[in-house]
């Protein structure tokens, strides 16, 4: 669990949005304000388990069962 907090508080750093996620099928989304991130931060986020999509947010396949 505590990569998953690691990940959040990551694109928290963004903004706070009221409805940030979405899980379809095995994938969780995450949607943070913006995608102004670092080369070290999506690296990190990677790392954690997060990938960009192609609808400016990430997604998960670790975290994402539903």
């Amino acid at each position: 669990m505590n990569d998953l907090i690691e990940a959040l508080k990551i694109m928290m750093k963004r903004g706070d949005v009221k409805n940030p996620t979405h899980c379809v099928h095995d994938e969780l989304h995450v949607y943070p304000a913006n995608f102004d991130f670092t080369d070290d931060e999506l690296q990190r986020l990677n790392n954690l388990g997060f990938l960009p999509n192609d609808m400016g947010g990430f997604m998960s396949f670790r975290f994402g069962s539903c």
